[in-house]
């Protein structure tokens, strides 16, 4: 009988407290979290034990790290495993959690998006500037910088869209309702945005074109893994 297992995450950005109430009913069945892994987490077989689990956003100083993790064992919050600047911990029911109140959870959010906002950034402006190359250039040089755009991008949407739902969990938070509202719209106006170039633009080698499929692709993809990995779950993974 194997000792440990994959569970896959469903995105910490994306729905954090169904992950966390899925590692409970892991604990509870004897499987425990060791290790953050791709797209998951890895379990090991334990006593079965009720723990409630927990994440915090935070970079730390090499000098910083214990002071950190005693903070939070001495409020009964255990240190799991830690993936850059993403903590996990876990603790028995009837502790404090550790995001109590309105003003620690808009916290929480704010150290997540801030951690990965200027890489975000940086990312979006240089796969602009080369989709801007592949409109002025003709030749070898296009397709090029055609490749370079189509793979800047497959990293540069999925990044985005994680960024936005950091911040519209935080604007939820703070009932800013306006901009949670607007973020949820925003794919459907790319995707409306796409479909307008593919009908006025015939030319198939038109940098514009492949900029349309790319928004299209990003829009629709993310919704057919995520059907896909549902079904896979329901049919084949293991009930907890």
């Amino acid at each position: 009988m194997r000792n440990t297992k994959y569970v896959m995450s469903g995105g910490l950005a994306f729905s954090e407290g169904k992950d966390m109430d899925k590692l409970r009913r892991f604990s509870l069945k004897g499987w425990h979290v060791r290790d953050f892994t791709l797209m998951g987490y890895k379990l090991e077989k334990g006593i079965s034990t009720d723990y409630i689990y927990s994440v915090d956003y935070r970079s730390l100083e090499e000098n910083e790290a214990e002071e950190y993790f005693d903070f939070f064992n001495s409020a009964g919050w255990s240190h799991v495993t830690s993936e850059g600047n993403i903590h996990l911990f876990r603790a028995l029911p009837g502790i404090r959690p550790i995001y109590s109140d309105r003003e620690t959870v808009v916290e929480k959010h704010d150290n997540l998006g801030s951690s990965m906002k200027w890489f975000t950034l940086s990312l979006l402006f240089i796969t602009a500037l080369v989709w801007l190359g592949t409109f002025i250039s003709t030749g070898l040089l296009q397709t090029i910088l055609n490749i370079a755009a189509v793979i800047l991008s497959v990293i540069a949407v999925p990044t985005l869209w994680t960024v936005l739902t950091i911040y519209n969990n935080k604007w939820r938070v703070e009932g800013k309702k306006g901009l949670s509202k607007l973020i949820k719209l925003l794919p459907f106006l790319f995707l409306g945005i796409a479909i307008i170039i593919l009908l006025v633009i015939d030319d198939s080698s038109n940098a514009f074109l492949t900029l349309a499929y790319m928004i299209i692709g990003a829009v629709i993809l993310p919704t057919v893994i995520w059907i896909i990995m549902s079904l896979y779950h329901r049919l084949f993974g293991e009930k907890v």
